[in-house]
């Protein structure tokens, strides 16, 4: 009896590995001679150029000092370290024998021309959601106008049995979007717009949607925050901390100058967003873009005299600060940090009153506390605008002493284990974007 049952389970075991084998398997899609320019017009070329700026493709495809679209970005997540393709015409290590078909199925459903999948790091569950001629469009501009760079991918740090690439095909089963994007008929015209940027080739969920502890984007909670690459991307919906409630036109705002007076400004992982990224695309698409995310925040219900008292108020605490005899944070904030950020009676663009900003609003210091340590560069927040970074100059203790004082003034809870966390933010491995 007992021989029957390990029998049977065994048996059962085989025939659902099989099935399972025959569900992961993809054909290969023979290899085709790159395409020649004259195959597709300047301006399909053109606009794909714009998409591929969109998607940040050579942000994502381009290690620091590499040559654009080699690949071997390095990557770090729960899981191991990642190194990304690379995606230039180079036949040998890139997609240069890749056909169009082959290149539409791997920005669909994540499969290789080989037939193999794509691990989830590449986004391919937004990039479904665009149309095939915007996918064509960026195929053209790779295959005709990227130089082909022979370099051979680094193996990814991924432990097994998670490097086996046929178990992505359980993994897409479970967690992936598959849906094409539908037009919504109860929004405007602008706001679908917004809405197919956003949700395809800028995948702004990609960074600011929670995943759950495999890697999944939790949709019920769609744009609500995440942590990526040593930062948080905060909550760009009705759930968002910031004490003034993000609007159409400070969307619009942060995403044209990389920097918001009433929020804050772009750094880390979100700097290239703007400055290599959205800055390509046309104003009104930005403003389709803006228009969508504002009706996440809710907005619309939302009064503008309201934000108004806020903002008089963090104006007015200015000249209420404790004595700084007895307030460490208060006295390094007033020799580090006040001249830039203080304000009379109105904000100064590139110089945001940082007791109403998202980063000092947050649940958790890392966004604030990197900026202290590295401080802004000129390709960060407003162009040409530079914070100094104070990683050298000042202490855990010092760090977390203003920290812990702006976060007062913000009439915010205390963070717990401040010093810590600043010392464990300090030795994170520190991304370059």
């Amino acid at each position: 009896m007992l021989k029957r049952i390990v029998y049977s389970v065994c048996g059962a075991a085989i025939v659902g590995l099989g099935l399972f084998s025959l569900f992961a398997w993809n054909p290969s899609i023979d290899p085709v001679i790159a395409p020649i320019d004259t195959e597709y017009s300047p301006q399909i070329i053109e606009h794909g150029k714009t998409l591929a700026a969109a998607g940040y493709c050579s942000t994502c495809h381009t290690p620091p000092g590499g040559a654009p679209y080699a690949g071997n970005y390095e990557m770090h997540t729960e899981f191991g370290t990642l190194y990304s393709s690379n995606i230039t015409p180079d036949v040998k290590t890139g997609i240069g024998s890749w056909s169009e078909a082959a290149f539409n199925r791997a920005m669909r459903t994540g499969i290789s021309r080989d037939g193999s999948h794509l691990l989830p790091a590449f986004p391919y569950e937004h990039f479904n959601k665009m149309t095939d001629d915007d996918i064509t469009a960026i195929y053209a501009y790779i295959m005709t106008s990227v130089p082909a760079v022979e370099q051979i991918k680094k193996e990814n740090g991924i432990p097994f049995p998670l490097n086996i690439r046929s178990l992505q095909a359980g993994w897409k089963l479970l967690f992936a979007d598959t849906q094409t994007f539908e037009v919504n008929t109860n929004k405007t015209e602008e706001w679908n717009r917004g809405a197919y940027l956003a949700e395809g080739i800028a995948h702004c969920g990609a960074c600011h949607t929670p995943r759950n502890a495999l890697g999944g984007e939790k949709y019920a909670q769609m744009y609500q925050g995440a942590a990526i690459d040593g930062w948080i991307a905060p909550s760009l919906t009705s759930t968002s901390t910031s004490p003034i409630p993000w609007r159409k036109q400070h969307f619009y705002e942060y995403l044209t100058t990389g920097n918001s007076p009433l929020h804050g400004s772009a750094a880390g992982p979100m700097a290239p967003v703007m400055h290599k990224g959205l800055s390509a695309l046309k104003d009104s698409d930005v403003h389709a873009i803006s228009a969508y995310f504002g009706d996440f925040a809710g907005t619309n219900a939302t009064d503008e005299p309201e934000s108004n008292n806020i903002l008089k108020a963090a104006l007015a605490a200015q000249h209420e600060q404790p004595d700084q005899r007895i307030n460490e944070g208060a006295r390094l904030y007033a020799t580090a940090c006040q001249a830039c950020h203080y304000s009379k009676d109105q904000l100064v663009k590139g110089r945001p009153l940082i007791a109403i900003g998202s980063a000092t609003h947050l649940d958790a210091p890392t966004n604030l506390i990197n900026v202290i340590l590295d401080g802004l560069r000129s390709d960060q927040g407003i162009s040409g605008v530079v914070m100094p970074g104070f990683r050298d100059a000042l202490s855990d203790k010092d760090i977390s002493a203003i920290a812990a004082f702006l976060r007062q003034t913000a009439n915010q809870s205390p963070w717990p284990k401040l010093q810590q966390q600043v010392g464990e933010i300090r030795n994170q491995p520190r991304f370059e974007h």
